[in-house]
């Protein structure tokens, strides 16, 4: 059976369509290499690429958008409503077939290193490739952002896995890890009050109190005016789409908000989909033999 990797890297450029053509470009010239989807937000000033493969090329494609994205986007310039720290943010390996959680963590550590070596970028190591407990959460890798990290990545606490102890002008820092498949799901309010979503977000997210595989932020949509509750669903077994979704609807009711609508970023699992389907429907005992499409497919 083949090893097949899903990675997710996060780019800080989602308003110039050129630059995000660039990057998706290197990644579709590395052979054995298919794009699954990309997206781009220009409030958030991010985009997201899916892409699979076998780890070695997966890793070469995510080192060459690394490289791509260092030479076109500008941390020192780049603003945005997401929490960011560099051009290539984030790259997750995520296990699909025939690939250990551990294989993907040992996948992370390589292409951190080499990131490091050849485009002298900071590494971090996240979620299970995390070198140190405390650096398990991206959250915690991500304190402070491009701005803070300028001063604090010195201080010994904060020293890089990989790379100097010092941001890169340019390109600032970069966090390589290995995580299950999760949803990035964006809830819109009816309202331009950031505050509530910043008092729902931290209502709903394990850091505070919430659900331990939800991570949460509050944010403003600058091009609508409204205010969003931007969210991780890590586990979507444990803690369902419609879970989150519903919880939201009631916070924000206790401010006399109501939710607009809401979004998935990038791909999703069925099953996130066929649960909530069966919960809004009150489908009693749904299979995913039931679903046309996954007949077709056997």
């Amino acid at each position: 059976m083949a090893k097949i990797v899903e990675c997710v890297p996060n780019f800080s450029e989602g308003c110039r369509q050129e630059v995000i053509g660039e990057i998706v470009e290197s990644i579709e010239q590395v052979e054995g290499i298919k794009v699954l989807d990309y997206s781009n937000d220009q409030s958030h000033n991010r985009s997201v690429v899916t892409f699979i493969g076998e780890p070695e090329p997966v890793m070469e494609a995510a080192f060459q958008a690394a490289r791509k994205a260092a030479k076109l986007i500008d941390m020192s310039q780049h603003r945005g409503g997401h929490p960011r720290m560099g051009a290539t943010d984030v790259i997750p390996f995520v296990p699909v077939s025939g690939i250990s959680m551990e294989e993907c963590a040992d996948m992370a550590k390589q292409l951190g290193q080499r990131l490091a070596e050849e485009l002298n970028i900071p590494i971090y190591l996240y979620e299970e490739a995390a070198t140190k407990p405390e650096r398990k959460n991206l959250s915690a890798v991500r304190k402070g952002q491009y701005e803070g990290l300028i001063e604090t990545i010195r201080e010994p606490e904060r020293r890089p896995d990989y790379g100097p102890a010092e941001v890169h002008p340019q390109a600032g820092v970069t966090a390589v890890g290995a995580r299950p498949p999760l949803i990035a799901y964006n809830i819109n309010l009816d309202t331009g009050d950031v505050q509530i979503a910043k008092n729902i977000a931290r209502a709903i997210r394990g850091s505070s109190g919430g659900f331990p595989s939800i991570k949460g932020l509050g944010i403003l949509i600058e091009e609508t005016g409204q205010a969003q509750v931007t969210i991780n669903v890590c586990d979507p077994q444990k803690v369902p789409l419609h879970r989150v979704f519903e919880l939201v609807k009631i916070e924000a009711a206790r401010y006399g908000v109501q939710v607009t609508d809401s979004e998935i970023v990038g791909l999703t699992p069925m099953d996130a989909l066929i649960n909530a389907a069966a919960f809004y429907l009150q489908l009693a005992g749904l299979e995913k033999e039931q679903i046309l499409e996954n007949r077709l497919l056997e």
